[in-house]
């Protein structure tokens, strides 16, 4: 991080803003000529600017002349779609026009691709023709359902009776509706369960006269598709929670930093806040109270990475979105050195039921420290894949069967994202949907995205393709990730290919490295389904390595 970087960056403000400039030259940002005048316009060096662009997806070089994306999401693998995919796409494009994308978060039914700023999945491939001549509106549709109370699933009503306890709170002091938040025990849904209410706090005691609330909408876990959902079927509910994130912390400035493999949530989101402005429910003296706030949407650019909170803001400052280490924390010098709160879109989404019912009827649902309701997305292995919302601490099995089962043989659950535990089926029975059941049984809830492992397929050929994916997504500052994830899938790759023998040793040495050596829990938590494989798939990975896989 470089403190000179973000100050130069904040010169002009969000509006204009250096990461959306990147966006707008729409791959072209690594002419020099191009690079040259955004450096001179942020007084920013060319180099540090350079650095920036090439590190995403969709603005390297090497993506330039794509046009048609395929999903490699765990989830489209693990189903044995996406061979096809590439099939179909090869009789109309050339390989050079074919890129990948992860993830589209069409987990619920796979056989996703992407095309001129859409997504698509299922059937739609065998409709390619019609995609590009522009005769197919395909829309995405999937199960939502709830399993007891029905908080983030509820119908939408209006804006005007949605937005109506607004006035009310805007009458309440800030302290006041922190407490509820407090009391309400909603923890961060985003994968690290830290409380919402003392995260608020935090930066509503910090002294600047700018702060900011930023959604961390780059949901980049595989297999995961609630924070997809919120954004396109539940708007209202991330925005008004913005809003509350906003009056008791003092900030004035909201952005959602949107992932640009979800085009849709973007224009949906764009749509809902025009609405807002409209209506008088953003801007300045909102309901005519003292209180402005303004919002602003970012499209990411393909990283991984940025969903981690420091990293983010580094990305939307316009420097390489690399982890900044800690302290001090986003609270009290975030997003252009100011006091900022970074928020997972489930966690701004709680904020409205908080807020209208009380903190104490939001407590009173889920578990003593696992409060409230959460999103599950679950994957097309199930009979009724889909996002379910379940009171924390059902048991799994019962989800498991309220999805009416597996529609094939699985061997595991891989819950949480890339980093979450990877569950063997026998195991389903001892955990509950809460923070501390997965931990308990050294699992991790984090985002509850459910990817189903076939049986057909080898764990071995799993834990590479996580490592791959490691290694792509790695923002590379501190070397045990940076080098680690990259000689892990080597050796995997090695033992798949050519039957050589990995060397237990060394391989548990660098997952005891990447553990406890790792600046975040990118490479820090990479080592968890590993573990977990190592642990419950011992027999099957014994023929991998040269000492016996123990149990």
């Amino acid at each position: 991080m470089s403190k000179n970087l973000s100050h130069l960056s904040g010169r002009k403000g969000i509006e204009d803003n250096l990461f959306d400039r990147y966006g707008r030259l729409n791959g072209e940002s690594t002419k020099l000529e191009d690079l040259e005048k955004l450096a001179d316009e942020f007084l920013i060096g060319t180099a540090n600017i350079h650095g920036s662009t090439t590190f995403y997806d969709f603005l390297k070089p090497e993506n330039k002349d794509k046009e048609i994306y395929v999903c490699n999401g765990s989830a489209c693998l693990c189903a044995g779609t996406q061979e096809h995919v590439r099939k179909k796409l090869s009789e109309r494009f050339s390989a050079n026009q074919i890129g990948d994308m992860c993830c589209l978060g069409r987990c619920h039914e796979n056989s996703a691709f992407h095309y001129k700023g859409k997504n698509y999945s299922g059937n739609a491939i065998d409709q390619l023709n019609d995609i590009i001549n522009e005769k197919s509106k395909k829309e995405d549709d999937y199960l939502v359902t709830s399993i007891g109370k029905s908080i983030l699933t509820s119908p939408f009503t209006d804006i005007e009776n949605y937005y109506k306890p607004l006035e009310d709170i805007l009458n309440q002091k800030p302290q006041d509706l922190i407490a509820e938040i407090k009391k309400s025990g909603l923890r961060g849904r985003g994968g690290a369960g830290f409380p919402m209410g003392l995260k608020l706090e935090f930066c509503s005691r910090a002294e600047s006269d700018t702060k900011f609330i930023i959604c961390n909408a780059d949901e980049g876990d595989p297999g995961a598709y609630s924070d997809r959902y919120l954004l396109e079927k539940q708007p209202h509910a991330v925005l008004f929670g913005m809003l509350v994130s906003g009056y008791v912390t003092g900030a004035k400035y909201g952005i959602l930093y949107i992932r640009g493999e979800y085009p849709e949530s973007v224009q949906i989101i764009e749509a809902a806040i025009k609405n807002l402005y409209d209506k008088k429910l953003a801007g300045n003296e909102i309901i005519d109270s003292n209180f402005s706030f303004h919002f602003k949407v970012i499209k990411a650019q393909g990283a991984y990475i940025c969903g981690e909170e420091t990293a983010l803001i580094n990305s939307i400052e316009g420097q390489r979105p690399e982890v900044r280490t800690r302290p001090p924390y986003p609270a009290q010098y975030g997003l252009f050195g100011k006091p900022t709160t970074v928020s997972n879109v489930e966690t701004l989404a709680a904020l409205p039921f908080i807020c209208r019912e009380g903190g104490e009827a939001y407590a009173k649902i889920g578990t003593h420290n696992s409060t409230g309701t959460k999103l599950l997305s679950l994957d097309s292995f199930f009979q009724k894949p889909g996002i379910y919302e379940v009171e924390m601490g059902i048991s799994l099995g019962k989800v498991i069967d309220s999805a009416g089962g597996f529609r094939s043989p699985v061997k595991a659950l891989h819950i949480g994202g890339p980093l979450g535990g990877l569950i063997p089926v026998e195991k389903i029975p001892d955990l509950t949907v809460d923070f501390e059941s997965f931990k308990k049984n050294g699992f991790l809830l984090g985002h509850a995205s459910v990817v189903c492992i076939p049986e057909k397929m080898p764990v071995i050929n799993y834990l590479k393709h996580l490592f791959e994916f490691a290694a792509h997504e790695s923002c590379g500052k501190c070397f045990p990730c940076r080098l680690g994830t990259k000689r892990a899938e080597e050796m995997l790759s090695k033992s798949i290919e050519e039957n050589y023998q990995i060397d237990r040793d060394l391989f548990d040495d660098l997952i005891h490295t990447l553990e406890e050596g790792s600046l975040c829990a990118h490479g820090g938590g990479i080592p968890l389904p590993v573990k977990n494989a190592l642990k419950y798939f011992a027999r099957e990975l014994s023929p991998n390595f040269t000492s016996p896989v123990k149990a």
